[in-house]
């Protein structure tokens, strides 16, 4: 392993360092007290979807993840075109559990989950409620039931996002994406857009907050919150239309999909070398939310 990969491999284990990477427990502690605050309002608004129209629902989804990434010092920055009006399935690559956030602060979409998630404290509930589609892992059979829900929510002209890696990654490059989950999409008759998810630190490509290997969620958030500014690139890309889908199949649309999002997670890193022995200083990789 190279000292790049040492370097990111020790950053968010060494409570204190002599370099402007210092993990600060002021910031952690103020941050943590306004999301402290914040979430019983996404814990009330959850309980009272059903009383609410879809409108309102999906209004108060996206404003509320937009300041949640505020409170934790996440800055977005859209580029590309996404789609904000019609139905559409956004397929990007997986960092970390604030991915769902920041696609949320686009336009508020519904994830299709792993089970597991729902377990999670405060997230997994707040996910839940959001209307997160959750799939037993495992289960080949439950892909239907997972597909009747996908489709009832575009007929209602919502997103669906997916995270086809099936799992999380340091960031600088994308794993295989897992095709059975793209059919429904298909069936449907709605447009796909890949989406490639970016993390910078300090001006940086950086795997700061990615939430991979054996690292807890407790630990995640330490690092995320007591960091400086984190950004998230989210580059929406060039769709492929229903019927160019339909025309080529789920296995050739989940390769286009990733051939598009690998491309540009990967544009801008200077030396591929470098930055695969600094994802080599972490653990590859973590449960992600569907596979």
């Amino acid at each position: 392993m190279g000292q790049a990969g040492l370097v990111s491999g020790l950053q968010c284990r060494i409570p204190l360092t002599r370099n402007r990477e210092l993990l600060n427990p002021v910031r952690f502690i103020l941050r943590m007290m306004a999301i402290i605050l914040w979430i019983p309002a996404g814990l009330i608004g959850v309980c009272l979807f059903p009383l609410l129209p879809l409108k309102w629902r999906l209004w108060m989804n996206h404003h509320w993840s937009r300041c949640l990434m505020w409170f934790c010092g996440v800055r977005i920055v859209v580029q590309g075109s996404p789609v904000m009006r019609d139905p559409v399935f956004w397929v990007a690559n997986h960092v970390s559990w604030v991915d769902i956030f920041v696609l949320n602060s686009v336009r508020t979409t519904s994830f299709v989950a792993k089970s597991d998630i729902r377990s999670w404290p405060v997230i997994g509930w707040l996910v839940a409620g959001a209307g997160t589609v959750f799939i037993a892992r495992g289960q080949r059979h439950a892909i239907r039931a997972v597909g009747e829900q996908m489709k009832q929510r575009f007929a209602r002209g919502e997103v669906v996002g997916l995270f086809p890696e099936g799992t999380t990654s340091p960031g600088f490059d994308v794993s295989y994406f897992h095709t059975s989950l793209f059919e429904p999409a298909i069936r449907a008759g709605v447009d796909i857009q890949p989406v490639a998810l970016r993390f910078y630190h300090r001006g940086t490509r950086s795997d700061r907050i990615a939430f991979v290997g054996e690292q807890t969620l407790a630990h995640n958030v330490w690092c995320l919150l007591s960091a400086g500014e984190s950004v998230v690139e989210a580059e929406f890309l060039p769709l492929l239309d229903a019927s160019q889908c339909q025309a080529l199949g789920r296995a050739q649309v989940a390769e286009r999909m990733h051939a598009a999002v690998r491309a540009a997670v990967r544009k801008g890193l200077e030396d591929d070398t470098a930055h695969a022995e600094d994802a080599a200083g972490r653990p590859e990789h973590k449960q992600g939310l569907v596979k």
